[in-house]
């Protein structure tokens, strides 16, 4: 836990303490703007080949989820937010309890049209449609997110990060607009992030570095067209161990993300495209190098009834768009050359039994490897370029 965390968490005990002893709080009884939620969620992956959360050529249970959040207003203009989450996804996630966020929120401006305010602490990164909402298993559109933009092997570096965001939101009869800009430390907490980086174990230590990201969203008619763009600058600095041939290089990802959404009736249609470019320098006995990517997604559901629903996903991610078949990486590092790309169709159904409990199940057909982790996958000429996947999850909230 940073010494962010440690200060939002000691104010956040603290001001409970104090006003549950005062005879009056800012709004009376403090309880009254206490809001307390959980979830938890057990999900089964099986795989013709590869490996995905677990051993999941022979079927795992290695994926598990299970957080408690809450949220306090102790006054009009400011609230405290904290969510602790237990995460358990094969070599992934080692299913330790830690904060996904915990942040001080204070609202300085508010209109009849909007507002704006500032978050410091732990805070969600405002990264597309889905990254806000990727933590808990009933917000999210499906078991597994399109990889192509929302990495699960990353999936700790790319929620939250330690920092400050600031956010304004306005609304007229042309729609609403938000805007968050934030400047923060990344979590480096991700196991797969160094095998993603350098292909193999080495003996230093990554540590995330200033860094930014802004989102512009605006939605039409309640939400019925939501239109996002997203641009980020992540910076990460390695750090040699002892008799450590790779020098103190840095690592620097800037992404740009465009998002659309359309819904009518019982359809929606949602659709995501980003240019990722990489940047590795300073590392000595590796060469600087620099590559831009290309991931999207398009995906279509519909309403079969009031608890059911059905979607259909295609999503298609390539690390270097000038090595689009990875023959070159293959040329260069005797690594398969599908592990530079992945493309995806997946189809899936939810049951939303009641209000608390959800039965989702997903088929998936992949050619290439562009997102499994080298963890679970440690020997890469071992893997297949060819594989399916299948998902069943059920979860619950309250």
């Amino acid at each position: 836990m940073t010494y962010i965390i440690r200060v939002i968490t000691g104010l956040l005990i603290t001001s409970i303490a104090i006003f549950s002893q005062a005879d009056d709080s800012p709004t009376g009884d403090w309880l009254d703007d206490f809001q307390f939620h959980g979830f938890l969620a057990q999900s089964y992956i099986n795989t013709t080949d590869n490996n995905f959360f677990g051993d999941s050529i022979d079927g795992s249970f290695d994926f598990q989820e299970f957080g408690l959040n809450s949220l306090w207003r102790p006054s009009p203009n400011l609230q405290l937010a904290a969510q602790i989450v237990a995460r358990d996804a094969g070599e992934t996630d080692d299913g330790k309890l830690r904060f996904d966020y915990a942040f001080i929120d204070y609202s300085f401006l508010h209109s009849d049209t909007g507002g704006a305010g500032v978050r410091i602490g732990r805070v969600v990164n405002p990264y597309g449609f889905y990254n806000e909402t990727r933590d808990i298993a009933a917000t999210r559109p499906s078991i597994l997110l399109p990889q192509s933009v929302y990495f699960d092997v990353n999936r700790n570096f790319a929620l939250s990060s330690d920092g400050v965001h600031v956010y304004h939101q306005s609304g007229d009869q042309t729609g609403d607009y938000n805007f968050q800009f934030g400047i923060f430390e990344p979590r480096m907490s991700d196991p797969d992030f160094e095998p993603a980086i350098f292909f193999q174990p080495v003996p230093g230590s990554l540590e995330g570095k200033t860094s930014w990201m802004g989102r512009m969203l605006y939605e039409y008619d309640l939400g019925r067209l939501r239109l996002a763009l997203t641009a980020a600058e992540i910076n990460v600095e390695y750090n040699p161990g002892e008799l450590d041939p790779i020098a103190a290089g840095d690592f620097q990802f800037r992404p740009y993300l465009l998002s659309a959404q359309y819904t009518w009736a019982l359809w929606s249609v949602t659709a995501e495209y980003a240019k990722r470019t990489s940047e590795l320098r300073n590392f000595g006995v590796l060469p600087d190098t620099e590559f831009t990517g290309t991931s999207y997604f398009v995906q279509g559901a519909y309403r079969l009834a009031p608890k059911w629903e059905v979607f259909l996903r295609y999503d298609d991610l390539v690390w270097d768009d000038d090595d689009p078949d990875g023959k070159e990486f293959a040329a260069a590092t005797g690594l398969p050359d599908y592990m530079r790309y992945a493309r995806d169709w997946t189809i899936g159904a939810k049951w939303d039994i009641n209000n608390y409990l959800m039965l989702r199940a997903e088929w998936h057909e992949v050619e290439g490897t562009g997102w499994l982790s080298l963890l679970e996958n440690p020997n890469p000429s071992a893997t297949s370029k060819d594989w399916n996947l299948f998902a069943l999850s059920i979860s619950a909230r309250f």
